[in-house]
């Protein structure tokens, strides 16, 4: 698990993100509805929830793939959040970058790999001769395990697995100082996903590369994350570190996340009991609830008398 230095800046501040989008002139979904975390240099955190929650969403205003409806973004010291300078706009595009879920509907089938993967470093004039850009793209052909003689290939003579590899190679050829992965491994085989992760584990420690994970696949989020974001309906319902979610979550939409999770045991899985948890039934209202702290890094969202309810069995 990485250290997190708290006396130093994080790398990205989210504070009240909010993106709404609008259906008609009377309806307004709320994607994100005023959603704060924090990411510190070198970690990876986790955001997860069941699809809808509004995770893609959280990772595409981040990178500005949307205009965020309101808040504060600050990546690296720079206030990305609404209309950008050029200066910043370059440094957004060059220090971050996102690998898509998708890796077949995201790679140009008309380009060979080496172009691919080269096409941002091109765009921003980040080498200084012909010699210079190919030795990067080769490099960073070798470190994701793809063979030289794949670059000369195009996306639909590869496997999804490769296709991911290669996805993960053009972000991080540009060094990126946060790589936002959008359900990456989604789409992937389990034994390639433990191996797209083994990679990417691998090269943040090589790299010292800064992940925000979204996922739903919570055994994996639980392999890769330091921390962890639970997302439900456009709030982050509770936040620690991977330990404290899932061996002491308080509230009642993690508690039946987790429960949902099949057990590799027959016999405890025939045991398992799936938690139900039904906002409305139980009458929660986010936008009524403030952030409880439990702990420095644990805190849940909540009204007084919700966390009173249920913390109440609980070692805090």
């Amino acid at each position: 698990m990485t250290v997190i230095d708290k006396n130093t800046a994080p790398l990205l501040h989210v504070e009240g993100l909010k993106q709404y989008f609008r259906i008609s002139s009377s309806y307004t979904t709320k994607a994100v509805d005023g959603i704060s975390f924090d990411i510190w240099p070198g970690e990876t955190y986790g955001l997860v929830g069941e699809s809808g929650s509004g995770k893609s969403t959280t990772g595409r205003a981040i990178i500005r793939l949307y205009d965020p409806t309101g808040g504060k973004i600050i990546f690296d010291g720079h206030d990305i959040s609404g209309k950008m300078s050029r200066e910043d706009e370059r440094y957004l595009r060059t220090n971050m970058q996102m690998i898509f879920q998708d890796p077949m509907a995201c790679l140009n089938p008309r380009k060979k790999v080496k172009e691919i993967i080269a096409q941002g470093l091109e765009i921003h004039h980040l080498y200084s001769s012909q010699k210079e850009l190919e030795d990067k793209v080769y490099a960073i052909i070798d470190k994701v395990g793809l063979s030289r003689e794949h670059a000369t290939r195009y996306p639909h003579q590869f496997s999804g697995g490769q296709r991911q590899r290669i996805g993960i190679a053009r972000a991080l050829v540009m060094n990126p100082k946060l790589v936002i992965a959008d359900e990456a491994i989604s789409a992937l085989d389990v034994s390639i996903q433990a191996q797209v992760v083994n990679l990417m584990k691998d090269l943040q420690d090589e790299l010292g590369t800064t992940y925000l994970f979204i996922a739903h696949d919570l055994s994996m989020v639980k392999y890769i994350s330091d921390r962890i974001g639970v997302m439900h309906l456009g709030h982050i319902v509770e936040t620690g570190t991977t330990d404290e979610i899932f061996e002491n979550p308080i509230h009642p939409y993690t508690r039946s996340l987790l429960s949902a999770i099949p057990r590799p045991n027959p016999r405890i899985e025939k045991k398992r009991v799936a938690v139900e948890y039904d906002k409305e039934k139980e009458g929660v209202d986010y936008t009524a609830g403030h952030i409880h702290q439990l702990t420095d890094t644990h805190s849940v969202l909540a009204t007084d008398e919700e966390f009173a309810i249920w913390s109440r069995n609980h070692s805090y």
